[in-house]
């Protein structure tokens, strides 16, 4: 399990086996969402956020989105 980056408690990170889209996971809490990166930052689901904690993972990954497209293809185009 690739880790991204970490932020105010936010964990951002691929699986190994992932498929396309580009997409992300965050944990925070014991919650967890996806969000969709290729075109843009796009919640696909969530479980267990709040709608405040959504709207912080998705302001993370908007602001991180180029680095998690280079990291994706750094650990998934082998």
């Amino acid at each position: 399990m690739p880790i991204i980056f970490e932020k105010d408690g936010y964990k951002f990170f691929f699986y190994s086996n992932e498929h396309q889209p580009i997409h992300v996971h965050v944990r925070y809490g014991g919650g967890e969402a996806v969000f969709n990166v290729e075109a843009e930052v796009e919640l696909r689901e969530s479980q267990g956020l709040k709608i405040k904690e959504l709207s912080r993972a998705q302001e993370l990954a908007e602001e991180n989105r180029q680095r998690i497209i280079e990291k994706w293809h750094e650990h998934l185009d082998r």
